[in-house]
């Protein structure tokens, strides 16, 4: 494919057939624009990585039609990679304010402050890009000014609803009624591109106001220090919990940069005005046990988070028998043992616990099947797009789209090329996409050479080689072996004994092709290893020629 047609489009580079990375592309009449600009984080099939991204080569290409980015709202799952894409793609970006806000601070930490074009749209409001014109609509989530947009084009109006929920008590901003949900509607939508997440919830997601009044009754029943551990990036509940300190006469104590950055940026855009006062570590440790109250990251098990150095006795908050953590967030699958390790590491201090699963501190952010239900009765587009999920949920949302009334339903994943109008709605091609890497200061495709042998390495362990020829190409001395994660602690010295008498007996003669010789003597080298082990070590061969 080279330009999109007379035609309507749509085509996810990340974030469909799985939980994060969010990239979305819309064409029409020749022209591209992108709907959000995420990353994941890296689980540990990806040793030694952090952040992952998705592999942007078709919109780079391309990128002379390419319009500009319409950023939905400001997790990291859709605006985390824009420090690393955006000067690369040189187009412009929109954003409301309280999202602006987050991606500037990104761009003045990589210096990029100068070099991108941020332009901040007012909350509902709209803009133009060629042939598509956006108008944001408020819808609740769990950060502020969570965005849907409804994109109008030439072959009919699309409602992508970025991550939502429906919330009857918000704290933060004021999202869309269903009479105005219906209104949209009432406009004739032709698909609706929507969150998948928690498709196999029978329940709605719940109320950030149902969740304050949870956390006031629980911590008010709390007689020594408490902690409070939350997503840094939901402002609503951090203005929950602002509330919670103040109702329970306790001092508030911020612990986790991320914390400190979403608080300055809310008060920027005009939230959490009523949000408390907060003391140093130093103070907050000087304060009786029943007057403080500790807001911390690394819920999610993230060993540098205050959380995580805190259970480990390296931060200056200290806990003790008796304290308590309260966990007001959701355990992100894969992240399990991460969090086990810090939760153990709480209790055997004698740290109380409390998570989402004993009393009801923590609401998802994303809609279950009621919510989904409403949505499609207030929506009524003729397609479902099912995006934001695992192959499961998105299959899972299709069928429950249909079972709702919805004339269409269509499953894609990343890189198919999806018709939305004219004609019939289907998949009509398949683009390369995949995932890249960001390793040290450098990006690398996910599936290449370095992380391969790395994952070799990982799992196998590594042997290095050197090997000395004199003058007549003959073995000088002996072979030296090093070796990496070769499960030989008590034999290794019998090992090189064994491999290194082998090399100088079978090579006695001038060894000619050094290449050739080369690889002989890794696969004896690694054969000898499987044959002591069961491993297959990476062997990696040095050659010195006198």
């Amino acid at each position: 494919m080279t330009k999109p047609k007379n035609e309507l489009l749509f085509l996810a580079l990340g974030g469909s057939a799985e939980i994060g990375m969010n990239v979305n592309l819309y064409g029409c009449d020749g022209k591209w624009v992108m709907v959000d600009l995420g990353m994941t984080f890296a689980d540990p099939g990806y040793p030694g990585i952090d952040l992952v991204f998705a592999d942007l080569e078709f919109i780079e290409k391309r990128r002379e039609d390419l319009l500009g980015i319409v950023l939905t709202h400001g997790h990291e799952d859709h605006i985390g990679a824009i420090p690393y894409f955006a000067a690369e793609l040189d187009v412009p970006l929109f954003a409301t304010p309280f999202t602006a806000g987050l991606i500037r601070r990104k761009l003045e930490e990589a210096g990029l402050e100068n070099d991108i074009e941020l332009n901040i749209i007012p909350n509902e409001g709209s803009l133009e890009l060629g042939p598509f014109g956006f108008q944001y609509f408020p819808i609740a989530h769990s950060i502020a000014e969570g965005n849907a947009l409804l994109i109008d084009t030439p072959y009919g109006k699309i409602f992508h609803t970025g991550d939502w929920k429906l919330d009857d008590e918000p704290l933060l901003g004021v999202p869309a009624t269903p009479e105005q949900f219906t209104a949209v509607g009432d406009q004739g939508i032709l698909a609706l591109v929507c969150d998948s997440t928690n498709v196999f919830n029978d329940k709605a997601s719940g109320s950030e106001g149902e969740v304050r009044r949870n956390l006031i009754r629980v911590v008010d029943d709390i007689d020594t220090r408490v902690v409070v551990t939350t997503f840094a990036s939901n402002a609503a509940r951090l203005q929950t919990l602002g509330e919670v300190a103040k109702h329970s006469g306790r001092t508030l104590c911020v612990a986790g940069r991320s914390l400190d950055r979403i608080i300055e940026n809310s008060r920027e855009a005009g939230y959490l005005k009523d949000f408390p006062p907060t003391v140093d570590f130093d103070e907050a440790m000087s304060l009786p046990r029943d007057k403080v109250m500790i807001i911390a990251t690394g819920g999610q098990g993230e060993a540098r988070a205050a959380l995580g150095r805190i259970a480990g006795d390296s931060h200056k908050i200290k806990l003790t028998e008796g304290d308590h953590v309260l966990f007001s967030s959701k355990q992100i699958p894969g992240n399990e043992i991460a969090i086990g390790r810090i939760q153990n590491q709480l209790a055997a201090k004698g740290v109380v616990m409390i998570t989402e699963r004993q009393e009801h501190i923590h609401v998802s952010g994303h809609p279950g099947r009621p919510e989904l239900a409403a949505m499609y009765e207030w929506i009524r587009p003729e397609i479902l797009v099912p995006v934001h999920g695992e192959i499961r949920h998105m299959k899972e949302q299709a069928r429950f789209g249909k079972a709702q009334g919805i004339p269409h339903a269509i499953f894609q994943q990343n890189g198919d090329v999806l018709k939305l109008a004219p004609g019939e709605p289907k998949v009509i091609g398949q683009e390369r996409t995949g995932r890249l890497v960001l390793d040290g200061d450098v990006i690398l495709p996910a599936d290449g050479k370095t992380l391969n042998n790395r994952r070799k390495i990982a799992h196998n362990g590594s042997i290095a080689v050197a090997v000395a020829l004199d003058d007549g190409g003959r073995i000088f001395g002996e072979p030296v072996l090093k070796l990496q994660g070769v499960p030989l602690e008590e034999d290794e010295d019998e090992f090189l004994d064994e491999v290194c008498a082998e090399i100088t007996n079978k090579y006695k003669k001038p060894v000619g092709d050094l290449e050739k010789f080369s690889e002989q003597i890794r696969l004896l080298v690694r054969r000898a290893a499987t044959e002591w082990t069961g491993k297959k070590p990476v062997v990696s061969v040095l050659v010195i020629e006198a």
